[in-house]
């Protein structure tokens, strides 16, 4: 692909033609819970601009908490309940939704407000509807902004912070690139905060188990969700989409226009030779079982080939037929997910078992795979 410092820093339009852009809380909410409105003027610019330029851009914005908390006057910034952060976050949408519209339209653009549950991109249908949203509003140059729908999310729909949200996004979107902007500028070998040893990575070719040991999962401001780990899982979910992700700083007052005039960042290099079906399955954040093959199983699964029942060895969990399941290797550790062809019960009387016995314990209810490579995903 080339180096990236040179091709994609600052992700530019020639090169990268449609981009997620996630702000967070600490960046847009200053610590009295006030919209910070020069620097989101500095931000919208930036989008005007690589829109002139031929990108399309998505938005995906924190921010609706904290701002419905000052206006509410609830304490702990309107997280110490979850019914205080519902009523927070339905106060503050509004008024965060108008700042978008009105400083988008002084520079000519319009906005749309998308507002989504993990529930809303983990349902197949719902994620293509969500997808069809997004191409109909960007052929029409419109500027989606998206944000969870924490007014009536709770913990079991929640993303839990909007890195991931913007991945799955970006992976609804079929997005070129995604853009966490942050309180640090990169992700670096140790928390750079006190210690001058910590170096920037600039560039992630593969993440592997020393990237996830660099993450560190604190989120310094005391309102945003994220820290460095959630970034790193977006990474994930965004690269093996087929999209880059970068972590670029977001203190500057034109962010995108310094990242792109040569300010630091770290860029994760996107991976390629998944289907789309295949990226959603790989994308999906709930998994409701767990099941243990063999070591033939896997070479089977490495193949290319469905998983059948005879290479099982123990199931875990309660999931239904259609649910999602990790399919883990002797050591425990998941080397793919897919929907199951079984509920948890009829799994685990068929695990290990041949065909022939499969047909004599459920009859004309066998079916001949407990995963189907059609809907699995190596990870």
């Amino acid at each position: 692909m080339g180096d990236p410092s040179s091709s994609l820093a600052g992700f530019p339009a020639a090169s990268v033609k449609r981009l997620v852009v996630k702000i967070g809380s600490a960046l847009l909410v200053d610590s009295d819970g006030a919209i910070r409105s020069e620097w989101l003027a500095g931000v919208a610019a930036d989008i005007a601009a690589r829109r002139t330029a031929g990108q399309q851009i998505i938005v995906v914005s924190s921010g609706a908490i904290a701002l419905g908390a000052r206006r509410l006057a609830l304490p702990k910034g309107g997280r110490g309940s979850l019914d205080d952060a519902q009523a927070a976050a339905a106060v503050g949408q509004i008024a965060l939704s108008g700042h978008w519209a009105s400083l988008l339209g002084d520079n000519g653009l319009t906005a749309a407000q998308m507002l989504l549950t993990l529930d809303d991109l983990e349902n197949r249908r719902r994620y293509l509807n969500a997808a069809a949203t997004l191409e109909r509003l960007l052929s029409l140059g419109v500027v989606p902004v998206i944000n969870e729908n924490d007014s009536v999310a709770t913990t079991e729909i929640r993303f839990g912070d909007n890195d991931r949200l913007a991945a799955r996004i970006g992976q609804a979107a079929r997005a070129d690139a995604v853009v966490l902007l942050s309180d640090v500028d990169g992700l670096y070998t140790a928390n750079p905060h006190g210690n001058p040893d910590a170096r920037l990575v600039p560039e992630v070719k593969r993440i592997d188990a020393d990237i996830l040991a660099m993450a560190d999962g604190g989120s310094g401001s005391g309102m945003g969700s994220g820290g460095m780990a959630s970034k790193i899982e977006a990474a994930k979910i965004a690269t093996g989409a087929g999209a880059h992700l970068a972590i670029i700083s977001g203190k500057a007052d034109r962010p995108l226009s310094a990242w792109e005039g040569g300010a630091n960042g770290t860029i994760f290099l996107a991976q390629t030779g998944k289907r789309a079906r295949q990226n959603w399955i790989a994308g999906r954040l709930t998994v409701k079982g767990w099941i243990l093959i063999d070591a033939g199983a896997e070479a089977a699964l490495r193949k290319g080939n469905s998983l059948l029942p005879a290479g099982v060895t123990e199931i875990d969990g309660s999931f239904a037929r259609g649910d999602m399941v990790d399919i883990c290797a002797a050591d425990g550790q998941p080397i793919a997910r897919g929907l199951a062809e079984y509920d948890a019960d009829d799994a685990r009387r068929i695990a290990g078992k041949r065909k022939s016995e499969i047909a004599s314990l459920l009859g004309t209810a066998m079916r001949p795979a407990l995963v189907h490579r059609d809907h699995m995903v190596i990870l």
